[in-house]
């Protein structure tokens, strides 16, 4: 029987207490392998774990001025594996800055606040969604196809079959 392995989500906010009260309230709500991390620098050296999703701080310079900030941390994110779905995290309520994170890919952009873990917890069951409709999708377009295959064979031998009846 094959074991079914944890989604990863990695949690990237250089606020250590933002960080674990994420991560506990996360754990409460879903059966993920909750990775954090501080900085970009250190999400990016263990895309490896191959994260489904990461929720990426925006400002990331707080305690490192020479760290990347979110946008950049992003882009990179992105470039290491495109189908990591990214939620940008941020204190500003900025429309460019909304902007800006999803032209460069990110899922969607939550602000920080009361009702910010909510809001978390919803788009994530959203991505969740998404993806099981299209793995969903991605089986009935096989099974169309096979299915295809078995009508055409079944006609060409019904064809063969009545061509030699005829002779």
């Amino acid at each position: 029987m094959a074991t079914e392995t944890k989604q990863c989500i990695f949690l990237v906010d250089d606020e250590p207490i933002q960080n674990e009260m994420l991560k506990d309230y996360l754990s409460d709500k879903f059966d993920f392998d909750i990775r954090t991390f501080d900085n970009g620098e250190e999400a990016l050296k263990n895309m490896h774990l191959k994260p489904s999703y990461v929720v990426l701080d925006f400002h990331l310079n707080a305690h490192l001025p020479d760290a990347q900030n979110g946008v950049d941390v992003l882009k990179m994110l992105k470039e290491a594996d495109p189908t990591v779905q990214v939620i940008m995290l941020s204190g500003q309520d900025k429309l460019e800055v909304a902007v800006d994170s999803m032209k460069y890919g990110a899922y969607d952009y939550v602000i920080k606040g009361e009702t910010a873990f909510s809001r978390i917890e919803n788009v994530l069951n959203n991505l969740q969604e998404y993806t099981n409709i299209k793995q969903a999708n991605h089986t009935y377009k096989n099974v169309i196809i096979f299915l295809s295959v078995v009508i055409l064979t079944i006609i060409a031998v019904s064809m063969i079959m009545v061509k030699k009846m005829g002779s």
